[in-house]
């Protein structure tokens, strides 16, 4: 994949080792981010953004504006057997840079999920969000994705 204009300057492209420091800076950027990522120390995110990179089903994307990485998301393709054989898509580490928050680009990369979902035939896409993160819940609610589910998580 190559670079997709967005309008407004704005490019939605495949994120590249040297934007690492960007995309943790943006998910350290939250209290839940503050309390789990390492922004000094980008040796674990470089060797996840190799393993990323190497796996046509991961995509891991930024949002460039102007020369400068003002978001990021993953999408992940999962083929399974389920709903007779249907891929589903995964969107995962969604963040926008503080100094473009409520300027609409959440709303053109989550588009850019759903879009790039389509074209590959996924018959669906689903996220999850800390339940913590209200606003973030009504932004999804506002693209149509529906609260259907209860999830679990085990720390290994």
């Amino acid at each position: 994949m190559t670079g997709i204009p967005a309008g407004d300057g704005l490019t939605i492209r495949p994120a590249a080792e040297a934007d690492l420091p960007a995309i943790v800076a943006m998910l350290a950027d939250d209290p839940l981010g503050a309390t789990r990522e390492s922004p000094d120390d980008l040796t674990p995110y470089r060797d996840a953004l190799k393993e990323l990179t190497g796996d046509p089903h991961q995509h891991l994307v930024v949002a460039e504006r102007d020369g400068r990485v003002v978001g990021t998301l993953q999408l992940t393709f999962l083929p399974g057997l389920s709903r007779r054989g249907a891929t589903r898509s995964l969107v995962e580490g969604v963040r926008i840079h503080a100094d473009e928050r409520g300027s609409g680009l959440g709303t053109v990369l989550m588009e850019w999920a759903i879009d790039t979902s389509r074209r590959a035939d996924c018959q669906l896409i689903q996220l999850t969000s800390d339940a913590s993160r209200t606003d973030a819940h009504r932004f999804y609610e506002r693209l149509g994705f529906e609260a259907s589910h209860v999830g679990f998580k085990l720390q290994l």
